[in-house]
């Protein structure tokens, strides 16, 4: 696999390197070994999977409050999707920069999502699966959120929104 920086310090886009024969293909998706020559050497303890039926649905933009912020590793493997990061660490260079690629079951790419950083994605199909891989454990009282169109952003979502969760309605603005 290879791992390409986005224009956020610290994050990556990674691309698997499928292997490919008359029987179709193989992939890795996570080597320890190659995760550590971009600095990653925590271990992933929690994996989630999430379903979004409708194109248009906006999930995020969702982090975790320290102590408990975590690192993610995220993948669509049904349908197409546009992944967003914010960069919400004061002392980087690309604070409250944001980031935004499609992750699609076609193009196999994951992200690398630091510590840090704000994560969401809006679906750009019906029926979209995604895979999260987190460093942390979810922990409830520590989970927080940017509205999705904070002005002080300005994120430029691909298409109009045609559902979004009411939690994610009432993240407060920065």
């Amino acid at each position: 696999m290879t791992f390409d920086p986005t224009p956020l310090s610290g994050s990556y886009i990674v691309t698997p390197m499928p292997r490919i024969d008359n029987r179709g293909w193989f992939m890795r998706s996570f080597c320890k070994q190659e995760f550590m020559k971009i600095g990653h050497t925590k271990e992933w303890v929690q994996m989630n999977h999430s379903y979004t039926s409708k194109k248009g649905t906006i999930r995020g933009m969702h982090f975790q409050l320290p102590p408990y912020q975590e690192t993610k590793l995220v993948r669509c493997i049904t349908g197409s999707m546009y992944d967003v990061i914010i960069d919400l660490r004061e002392s980087s260079p690309t604070y409250l920069q944001w980031y935004g690629i499609e992750l699609s079951a076609q193009n196999r790419l994951m992200i690398y999502i630091p510590e840090g950083f704000a994560h969401g994605f809006q679906t750009l199909t019906d029926d979209v699966e995604f895979l999260y891989h987190h460093t942390q454990f979810y922990q409830p009282g520590y989970e927080s959120g940017i509205l999705y169109n904070e002005s002080k952003i300005k994120i430029q979502w691909p298409l109009p929104v045609a559902e979004i969760s009411e939690r994610d309605l009432n993240h407060l603005p920065l």
